[in-house]
């Protein structure tokens, strides 16, 4: 198995793509993390990996507020017994006009997917650092970290920097032993984006959007984030790989 016995702590694992993220890894041997705002979800979330035979164990983190991110690494680390992979999977968006995008709206949404996906990589680099570990660091990037789309000026901002961040990171980070990547999907059918699908003509137009006529279900991105986790992918790093149906190659005309 790719990650027996290795340490992997995810944030949003009570939902989505962190939820499958939790479900491979621990398939896959690791000791899961799964550490969401809402305990609840990730408590569900772990008994469900026990039920399944795999190791778990839920915290609670606020993404956006320091201590509770040093307390859950420092707590995810004591009771996993090491860290070695980090998916930074919590993330809000908003759908509103620039025009009406309020400040609060704005600051809210780069607070968490940017400033929270830095707090946690870089509380987590440094408990690598201070053990002289090497690790895996994997972002929730997007294709609006890409290019853009209507009404989301806060989200595709908040994942371009993502971007922006990721590249960085693995430039600094590097010469410690950790790999810094991130993965950039298309549409993907969670909970974040469940109301885009109850409508029909929404829905064929994100089949149009994607070459391969479909969106993604949250276990093909899954998959990715722990194929750039795994070690036997070592040079890779600063990466950030397009999940996304063939959307980034083109439009049809």
């Amino acid at each position: 198995m790719r990650f027996q016995d290795r340490g992997v702590l995810v944030t949003g694992g009570g939902s989505g793509i962190g939820q499958q993220v939790c479900y491979a890894a621990a398939e896959d041997g690791a000791r899961v993390a799964v550490a969401d705002l809402d305990l609840e979800r990730a408590e569900a979330t772990a008994a469900e990996i026990r039920r399944r035979k795999g190791e778990a164990h839920a915290f609670q983190i606020d993404v956006a507020a320091p201590l509770s991110v040093t307390d859950c690494v420092s707590a995810a680390a004591t009771t996993l017994g090491r860290l070695d992979v980090l998916v930074n999977s919590a993330g809000v968006r908003e759908i509103v006009s620039v025009l009406d995008l309020s400040f609060e709206e704005w600051n809210r949404v780069l607070t968490i997917n940017l400033t929270g996906t830095f707090l946690v990589s870089q509380a987590f680099a440094r408990h690598l650092v201070a053990a002289e570990k090497a690790g895996q660091i994997v972002n929730l990037a997007s294709t609006l970290g890409l290019m853009a789309a209507p009404n989301r000026a806060a989200y595709t901002a908040s994942k371009h920097g993502v971007v922006g961040l990721t590249k960085q990171m693995a430039l600094e980070l590097g010469a410690k032993g950790i790999r810094v990547n991130a993965v950039a999907p298309g549409v993907v059918r969670t909970p974040l984006t469940e109301r885009y699908f109850q409508d029909p003509e929404y829905s064929q137009m994100i089949r149009d959007i994607h070459a391969v006529g479909r969106w993604a279900e949250p276990r093909e991105i899954a998959n990715a984030i722990l194929f750039l986790a795994d070690e036997a992918n070592s040079f890779i790093t600063g990466t950030v790989m397009p999940i996304d149906g063939g959307w980034t190659s083109g439009k049809r005309m």
